[in-house]
C-alpha cells in the first residue's frame, strides 16, 4: 500500500485555510504555516461576488456563511453623484475576513489540520508537497489599500462604489449591523495615521462627502489596517516549476471586481484533485504542480485580462468620466461585463 504522502501550505488566508480544510475531509495530513494569527482584520472589500455553489459544495463552505448578507444591487457614484444602479444577476456575500478567516482556521483545526499560527516560512524555495499561499506579491509602490468597520453609515444600496480622483471606495453591509468601507488610493504625501489617514485620503481624492459621512459614523479603530505596494498584474503564463501558488500569490484581481475572495476559493478548489491524486501517490510533484497551475491559468485568464483592461476606467478622472457617461445614457452593458469578470 502506498503510504500518504503530506502537504504543506504556507499561508493561512482563505485559499490556504479552504484548501487545508478540503484536503483534511479526505484525510490527507496537512500542515499549515501562518505567520499571524486568528481573529484578523484584513484590507478587503468583504462582497464576494461570483462564488457558485459548485465551488461552495466542493470546499464544503456553506456552514461558514449561513448567516453571510446576501446583496443584489450596486450604486456606482462618479463624484458623489450617482451614475448607475445595478442588479447582480446572482447574490453577493457580505462577511467579514475577521469571522471568516477564524472560523475556517477553527474547522481545519477540528478536522485533524496542524495549524502553526506565529509561524513563518524562511525558507520559500520549491519543495514537494508544498503550496504556496502567501498572498500578494509586492509591486507597485503608488498605491495603498485602506479598511475599516464602522457602525451608523446609512448606505443608499448593498454596495456603494464611489469613484474618486485616482481612487476608488467602497461601502458594504456585513455581520452585526456594520459597515465595510474600503478604498484603492494613489498613494500621497499624508502624515495622518490610522483612521484620519482614511478620512484624508477621502478628502484628498475628491470625495468629501463621503469624509462627512464616515466622521459622522461609529468607527472601529481596531478594524482599521492598510496596505501598500499593490501590483495588479495578470499571473505570468510562466511561472516558477514546482510551484502551485493559490490566491494572491497567483494573482491579485482589481478590487472593483469584488471578485478576490472568490477566486481565493476557487483557485483552491483549482487546485484540490491535483494534490489529491498527488498525495495518494498518483503522479509526481512536477506533473501535479503543472497540472494545477495550467487548470488555474484556463479558469482565470479572462477574468484578469478584462478586469486588467476596465481598471483605469475606475481610477482616472478622464476615463472616469466616460465611464460615468455611459452608465447614466444605459449605454454600458453591465450584465456581459460582470460575466467577463466573473
Amino acid at each position: 500500500m502506498i503510504p500518504v504522502r503530506p502537504i504543506e501550505i504556507v499561508g493561512g488566508g482563505l485559499s490556504g485555510l479552504a484548501l487545508g480544510l478540503a484536503l483534511r475531509r479526505e484525510g490527507i495530513p496537512v500542515t499549515l504555516l501562518e505567520a499571524g494569527h486568528y481573529p484578523r482584520h484584513r484590507v478587503c472589500g468583504e462582497f464576494i461576488t461570483g462564488l457558485g455553489p459548485t465551488t461552495i459544495a466542493r470546499l464544503g463552505l456553506a456552514p461558514f456563511f449561513q448567516d453571510a448578507l446576501r446583496h443584489r444591487e450596486i450604486a456606482w457614484f462618479h463624484r458623489e453623484k450617482i451614475a448607475r444602479l445595478q442588479r447582480l444577476p446572482a447574490a453577493a456575500l457580505g462577511l467579514s475576513r475577521h469571522a471568516l478567516d477564524a472560523r475556517l482556521a477553527d474547522a481545519f483545526v477540528a478536522a485533524g489540520g496542524d495549524l502553526r499560527t506565529g509561524t513563518r516560512a524562511t525558507d520559500l524555495a520549491p519543495r514537494a508537497g508544498r503550496v504556496h499561499a502567501t498572498g500578494r506579491q509586492r509591486g507597485d509602490a503608488s498605491w495603498i489599500g485602506l479598511k475599516i468597520h464602522v457602525r451608523g453609515l446609512a448606505v443608499s444600496r448593498d454596495l456603494e462604489v464611489h469613484l474618486g480622483d485616482q481612487a476608488y471606495v467602497g461601502l458594504a453591509a456585513i455581520e452585526d449591523g456594520e459597515i465595510n468601507l474600503c478604498g484603492l488610493f494613489r498613494q500621497r504625501r499624508i502624515s495622518a495615521t490610522g483612521p484620519a489617514l482614511l478620512s484624508a485620503y477621502l478628502v484628498a481624492s475628491g470625495l468629501p462627502a463621503m469624509a462627512a459621512r464616515f466622521a459622522g459614523a461609529a468607527s472601529d479603530a481596531t478594524s482599521f489596517c492598510a496596505v501598500a505596494a499593490l501590483s495588479f498584474s495578470a499571473p505570468t503564463t510562466s511561472p516558477p516549476a514546482d510551484i502551485i501558488a493559490l490566491g494572491d500569490a497567483h494573482g491579485l484581481i482589481p478590487p472593483f471586481t469584488g471578485h478576490g475572495m472568490a477566486l481565493a476559493f476557487q483557485s483552491a478548489e483549482t487546485a484540490l484533485d491535483p494534490l489529491l491524486a498527488y498525495a495518494r501517490g498518483q503522479g509526481e510533484w512536477s506533473a501535479t504542480c503543472r497540472r494545477a497551475t495550467e487548470a488555474m491559468h484556463r479558469r482565470f485568464r479572462r477574468r484578469f485580462a478584462a478586469a486588467g483592461a476596465l481598471h483605469p476606467f475606475f481610477l482616472q478622472p478622464r476615463r472616469q468620466r466616460w465611464l460615468a457617461g455611459l452608465a447614466r445614457a444605459h449605454c454600458l452593458p453591465l450584465r456581459p461585463l460582470y460575466s467577463l469578470l466573473h
